[in-house]
């Protein structure tokens, strides 16, 4: 039989251990299984599919010292599996009351029963901290899974009883630009979850959206505010790192479909299939490093999406097949290039005369 002083002396020592340095991309490359209810490529998570996520994700681990993270971006890159990735770390490694926000209460619903509820069954690891939902008293409901250590609740931005509710140490605000102007009449929604967070000083916030209206974009203004990085890939021939750009996208006269990337110094062509290569070989440069150091901020477009899922000659396509209606023009340039819309074709009024 083993010796009780040992096995005491044993549990002491573990718990003198400090918490081990992992980071948010090495949990999901270790643990994170995607389902096929709401992934196109279902199984084991792998960071170098999507390797512009790796600085987003680790920015959101506790040994990084920020506490707001923005990420502007385009459609089918996977910004919202990055934070469904940050809630499966924090329910396993640095458990903590967590919120989710959505846009309405009925979507956080639906994302609770088609994300978030696959994402937890099937992580084994997530798993045996989560209760059965279907135990009596389980704590497991559509809105709110316990775990040892924390608690995540979702919510919507139009439910001001959601947003002041109780005190959070990680807040996850997901499509901010789809939120309401105001909160039941109790104020910006996205100010009051972010108020929520006030008594945590290792709080982490993460804002991610496509953008909307130029000046009228809550994560435009967030990405503005923070360092703003752009991901720079490589030209395969001559080297030279560059942001890709929508004016170097080239096609056949008449052939979107066949669209591929022009390199913006030697002219070289970049075909679909090379981005997997490219990307690999990519980095996150800030373009505003003077910023306040405790907000990081990302700006990525669909241009980045990686080989089979949307391609450059998708995106050109989609653009002939719209670029003549300004609300359908206005849903590409928000979506695939993820940046605001202005729309220039009606007369402007100086706002001093105005006034």
């Amino acid at each position: 039989m083993k010796n009780y002083d040992d096995i005491y002396f044993q549990s002491f020592c573990d718990g003198l251990k400090p918490d081990p340095n992992f980071t948010v991309s090495s949990w999901a490359d270790n643990h994170r299984i995607l389902s096929s209810i709401s992934s196109a490529e279902p199984g084991p998570w792998r960071t170098d599919r999507t390797p512009y996520l790796k600085e987003i994700m680790d920015c959101l681990s506790p040994s990084n010292s920020c506490e707001k993270v923005v990420f502007m971006k385009g459609a089918q890159i996977g910004g919202t599996e990055c934070g469904n990735n940050w809630m499966g770390f924090v329910i396993h490694h640095a458990p903590g009351p967590m919120l989710i926000v959505n846009p309405t209460v009925e979507t956080a619903k639906r994302t609770s029963k088609m994300r978030i509820d696959p994402a937890i069954e099937n992580c084994p690891a997530l798993k045996e901290k989560v209760s059965d939902p279907r135990a009596r008293d389980s704590g497991n409901t559509i809105l709110m899974k316990e775990f040892p250590g924390g608690v995540l609740v979702m919510t919507g931005a139009n439910s001001a009883v959601g947003l002041r509710s109780m005190p959070i140490r990680y807040l996850f605000l997901d499509e901010v630009d789809g939120y309401p102007d105001d909160a039941a009449g109790e104020g910006d929604p996205v100010n009051l979850a972010i108020q929520r967070t006030a008594t945590f000083s290792n709080r982490k916030i993460f804002m991610i959206s496509t953008p909307t209206i130029k000046n009228f974009s809550r994560i435009e203004t967030a990405f503005l505010e923070g360092d703003q990085r752009y991901y720079f890939v490589p030209c395969p021939d001559c080297g030279e790192f560059q942001t890709l750009k929508w004016a170097q996208i080239k096609w056949p006269k008449g052939k979107p479909e066949a669209a591929y990337y022009a390199c913006e110094k030697c002219g070289s062509v970049w075909e679909d299939h090379q981005k997997a290569e490219i990307l690999k070989k990519g980095k996150w440069i800030a373009t505003n490093p003077n910023a306040n150091n405790k907000t990081i901020s990302f700006h990525l477009s669909s241009l980045y999406s990686p080989h089979g899922w949307t391609s450059f000659g998708d995106i050109a396509q989609e653009f002939c097949d719209v670029h003549k209606d300004p609300p359908r023009l206005q849903v590409w340039t928000n979506t695939k290039l993820a940046e605001t819309w202005e729309d220039m074709a009606g007369e402007v009024i100086d706002p001093t005369g105005l006034m």
